[in-house]
């Protein structure tokens, strides 16, 4: 009994594999500022213009890219913005003056020898949802040339074909996809909570008192993410520190450096005894990411982590794809004479959360793809992610969701094929209509733009898809076979 609908379209085909066309709309606003065009094509402005572009995943699955486009000019207040000293005082003015929807774009095209941007730079991106392009010379064909550099921004701020099939990595077979694509927490994420326990593994409680400020750094740099993301899911945070937690692998001392090291191949075998001790998982209904600062026992001091090409790890850490991340803290230790023991290690919590900070931001799928030395990305300070990293996250979210229920309601119409006398009660069935509704609603947003709402249809369809598979009413009737109820009646 294959499950399908069409609305842009998803289904699951009778041989079970996963079909869909997604259709995905980015508005795009273009404003050009004086002197930006020759008259003869500013006297064009105002117009829109749609453009599309189909990319095949596979035999059955596809993408649609709609950018839809209006051009303008620039209002007073715009060019006001433009005229600043700086190009972060112009992105922070233009902000109130945009229409600041999720998924929406605004990209400012300014003359080319404006000063606004820096030397050798022709495109800003800043925190929120635009950038700042230089314009090509006017004596060309501006609004060509414009329209190929918006399409390169445009990707880099919402989707690629690439980032689309990543979503897709867990439901579609698309070949090879490479390591990024097992790092981001996958749906679960989306619907619910994740539990985010920072450790601190202290190996030799004797040789060191470990102090950490966690509550003040959870406060400074991972909540102000957090914050960004409530819109994905609700977060905890936790902490402990583990006495006498060792990694469990030995590490190799080094003469040459008098060191000692923890090789590429070797840190595979550092999670299990780690999780062993953690237990975190287990104790959660929810996603769990951990982050583990271990100060090595003053027998392996100082420890460095190597990369598989044998150099050292600049950060001193590692992380696991959809696990978490481990940071070695080394301490300087005084002649055995000249301290007393244990000897206080006050962490420098900056640079611990630094790095946990930029693996938070892997694990959950955000990264920057290379660009050329001609983009100039904003650094999006302690808040850890621009609204349009934010954006690009929720495309990529809302299409894996959309693939989720698909997959969990076709296993679920499977199992119903497989027991012919199961009794659907009325809410399971609701369930059904309810996620089938929502997933519509779903793909309808998503063709017309609106990704905020597209997104949370997704997050209602993934509950309701998942409240009816996992229905106590129909759980005890897999372990129920049928001579046991003929056995009852007889």
């Amino acid at each position: 009994m294959p499950f399908m609908w069409h609305q842009g379209h998803a289904c699951q085909d009778s041989s079970g594999d996963f079909c869909v066309t997604f259709q995905l709309t980015v508005p795009i606003a273009v404003v050009f500022a004086k002197g930006s065009l020759p008259a003869a094509q500013q006297r064009r402005l105002p117009f829109a213009d749609t453009r599309e572009e189909e990319t095949p995943l596979n035999l059955r699955t596809s993408v649609t890219t709609r950018y839809e486009t209006a051009y303008r000019s620039a209002t007073g207040q715009e060019e006001a913005a433009l005229a600043l000293g700086t190009v972060q005082e112009a992105d922070a003015a233009l902000l109130p003056l945009q229409s600041g929807s999720l998924g929406s774009l605004t990209i400012y095209i300014i003359p080319e020898g404006s000063s606004l941007l820096p030397q050798g730079v022709s495109v800003y991106i800043g925190k929120h949802r635009s950038a700042v392009v230089r314009g090509p010379p006017a004596a060309g064909d501006v609004l060509t040339a414009v329209n190929a550099r918006v399409r390169h921004i445009a990707q880099t701020m919402s989707f690629t074909p690439d980032s689309i099939a990543a979503a897709l990595s867990d439901r579609v077979p698309l070949g090879n996809l490479g390591l990024d694509t097992r790092r981001p927490f996958k749906s679960s994420l989306g619907r619910g909570c994740a539990c985010l326990p920072g450790w601190v593994g202290n190996p030799d409680p004797k040789s060191h008192d470990v102090r950490w400020d966690i509550e003040a750094a959870v406060r400074g740099y991972v909540q102000p993410f957090l914050d960004k993301l409530s819109f994905v899911a609700n977060f905890t945070v936790d902490s402990q520190i583990l006495y006498y937690a060792m990694l469990g692998v030995t590490p190799r001392f080094d003469r040459n450096s008098s060191s000692f090291l923890l090789s590429a191949h070797s840190l595979p075998h550092v999670i299990n005894p780690v999780e062993a001790r953690l237990g975190s998982s287990a104790a959660s209904l929810f996603p769990v990411l951990n982050f583990l600062l271990y100060v090595p026992e003053r027998a392996h001091s100082p420890l460095y982590i190597q990369d598989r090409d044998g150099a050292l790890v600049r950060t001193n850490a590692f992380h696991s794809p959809r696990w978490g991340g481990i940071m070695v803290y080394n301490v300087k230790h005084p002649a055995a004479d000249e301290a007393p023991l244990p000897l206080r290690v006050d962490v420098d919590m900056v640079r611990v959360m630094e790095v946990f900070l930029a693996q938070l931001r892997l694990l959950f799928g955000i990264s920057r793809a290379p660009l050329p030395g001609e983009f100039l990305l904003e650094n999006p300070g302690n808040a850890g992610l621009a609204a349009w990293e934010l954006d690009r996250l929720l495309w990529a979210r809302t299409v894996e969701n959309v693939a989720t229920v698909s997959t969990t309601l076709t296993s679920l119409a499977e199992l119903l094929d497989k027991i012919g006398n199961i009794v659907i009660k009325d809410d399971v069935a609701s369930e059904v209509y309810r996620a089938v509704a929502s997933v519509q609603q779903a793909m309808e947003e998503l063709a017309a733009g609106r990704l905020g709402a597209a997104f949370q249809a997704s997050k209602e369809a993934v509950t309701s898809s998942e409240r009816a598979f996992f229905d106590s009413s129909l759980l005890h009737l897999l372990y129920f076979p049928d001579d046991q109820k003929f056995a009852i009646y007889i």
